[in-house]
């Protein structure tokens, strides 16, 4: 709700990047550089009992944490256009800054290229070796037969490119009209951007749920669900909310938009984080868990049965209360949304767990004698001892390397225009914004 009006200080030195951000643009590099270069060198190596296995997949990892936080941020862009929202425009340029990413962020999938030219594909996407798959499970490799005319070489890699080229489009199109914006004030450009939010919203979401399918549920190629696509939107909502407003509060660390983002941005921005990376994450999660196991088909409860083993049920545990009761409970007061301290310390856990379900997700395979066994306590028995390597130092450098490059872009794309749309025409209803 709009309010009396706002005295905020719009001068150039509160909307403007301090200069000191721009060291730590030069400290994202490096950890950039020494993330993936060291975790590159661990994987040639072999080091810490390091197998192409599981690097590649903890480079997936990665590779997707990265890139939700800029999906997030895109979508956040999109969906205040599509709604006419007046609040938002105060905290869209940190949005902005992240979606812009997207631009070049389809460089950190050239290593997938480089495996698939290589002919080793199969150490990520089993599929991509059919023959080895028929030789080692014929029962899989009969359902994942059946895929051929989706999962095969040449339209996994239309479909890849596809959606960097759908994804860079977009980011361009909104983050440049944004700017343009503050150069010339035209109304007409809000409509433009609130005319092609519509389509934008629709091509966002065909592009989520398949690369969803194509980079995560593929992985396990004869297992399914059809809510899936979803749940990847929620990881990529979490990590686009958390990631803006960290990106807010050190600026206003910094010593800037002061007076410009109030509490009442804070706690909007939380109130979307907790719903779309606690409460909704939560109902699609256990809605697609519900729905597999109670239809007990074996090519789909044995995705979750391969969680719920050895240390992956520990995992799995983990994962239940640190990202959905703790996060619930300790957020749901307005007041732990208005407070930096608290919100900034929410969106970093929140941050952490959704790693840590893009792990669960990504790192645990399916074993293949699962038919073998009569009874789920037998499977339980055999692999009571299973690792998750968690703990292994490539998983935590190359997810350090992304969140690196991406801190760096970010950094980079906000040093080139004011922290917020200064000629937007709903920015006074912005600076006026209150909560009721």
């Amino acid at each position: 709700m709009a309010h009396a009006s706002s005295h905020a200080d719009l001068g150039g030195s509160n909307i403007t990047l301090p200069a000191v951000a721009l060291n730590f643009r030069k400290l994202a590099l490096g950890l950039a550089v020494v993330g993936l270069g060291g975790a590159a060198a661990i994987g040639f190596t072999g080091a810490f009992g390091t197998d192409g296995h599981h690097f590649w997949r903890a480079y997936m990892i990665a590779f997707l944490f990265g890139l939700t936080m800029c999906l997030g941020g895109l979508f956040f862009c999109f969906i205040q256009h599509l709604t006419r929202a007046g609040w938002s425009v105060a905290v869209r340029r940190p949005a902005e800054a992240l979606a812009a990413n997207l631009r070049w962020y389809w460089v950190l999938f050239l290593p997938f290229a480089v495996l698939w030219f290589t002919g080793k594909a199969n150490v990520l996407w089993i599929w991509a070796d059919m023959e080895t798959l028929k030789a080692n499970n014929e029962a899989e490799w009969h359902i994942v037969h059946a895929k051929e005319a989706f999962l095969n070489p040449t339209f996994f890699w239309i479909r890849a490119v596809a959606y960097f080229a759908i994804w860079a489009l977009l980011a361009t199109f909104f983050v440049g009209n944004s700017r343009a914006q503050d150069a010339t004030g035209d109304r007409a450009i809000s409509a433009r951007m609130q005319k092609w939010s519509g389509p934008a919203a629709i091509l966002f979401g065909l592009s989520t749920t398949f690369a969803a399918f194509d980079w995560i549920m593929s992985l396990s190629p004869a297992w399914f669900s059809t809510m899936f696509g979803v749940y990847f939107f929620c990881g990529c909502a979490l990590g686009g909310f958390a990631g803006m407003i960290l990106v807010t509060l050190r600026l206003q660390s910094l010593g800037a938009l002061k007076g410009v983002v109030t509490r009442e941005h804070l706690q909007d921005m939380g109130k979307l984080m907790w719903a779309f990376g606690i409460v909704f994450w939560a109902y699609i999660g256990f809605s697609q868990y519900m729905l597999i196991w109670y239809a007990n088909v074996p090519e789909e409860t044995g995705w979750f049965l391969a969680r719920q083993v050895g240390g992956w049920a520990n995992l799995s545990w983990a994962l239940l209360f640190g990202h959905f009761v703790i996060p619930f409970v300790g957020l749901i007061s307005k007041w732990m949304k208005r407070a930096p301290l608290t919100l900034a310390i929410g969106a970093v856990w929140m941050l952490c767990f959704h790693y840590v379900d893009l792990y669960w997700l990504v790192m645990p395979e399916i074993p293949h004698d699962l038919g073998t066994f009569a009874k789920y306590s037998e499977l339980s028995a055999k692999y009571a001892d299973t690792q998750t390597h968690f703990s292994n130092p490539v998983n935590f450098l190359l997810v350090f390397g992304v969140v690196g490059a991406v801190v760096a872009g970010t950094i980079g794309t906000l040093a080139k225009a004011a922290l917020i749309p200064v000629k937007d025409p709903r920015l006074g209803e912005s600076l006026r914004f209150e909560n009721m």
